[in-house]
């Protein structure tokens, strides 16, 4: 094996091993993400196949599905309070994801795209 083959074989298991990593650093840890629903009666509102008062979270994956923004857009949801619009017309503030410890945001994340992963 010459020199050039040995730097591409090198620099072709190093990017693997690369997105390898990165593929297992962004999975979404769904028990985690089930728990903090749980603990903040997300599921009280919203089914995970079945609209409630709140859409299913698969009607919300497939609404942004394909969209660049979603994952800001739904922690922004999650974290700000902003009004949530039920299917009788009224609004109401909707309800802030609470964590332990306060404001995780890597927990908040992975509660979103286990969202979105539906």
């Amino acid at each position: 094996m010459n020199s050039t083959s040995r730097i591409t074989l090198a620099g072709i298991l190093t990017g693997a091993a690369l997105v390898l990593a990165s593929t297992s650093a962004l999975a979404v840890d769904a028990d985690a993400a089930k728990a903090l629903a749980r603990q903040n009666n997300c599921l009280k509102c919203h089914g995970i196949d079945k609209d409630k008062d709140g859409p299913a979270y698969s009607k919300v994956a497939a609404k942004y599905k394909g969209k660049a923004d979603a994952e800001e857009k739904l922690i922004h949801h999650v974290t700000s309070g902003e009004k949530a619009k039920f299917p009788d017309g009224h609004e109401e503030e909707h309800k802030i994801v609470k964590t332990s410890p306060p404001n995780d945001m890597a927990q908040i994340k992975n509660l979103v795209q286990w969202v979105l992963s539906q």
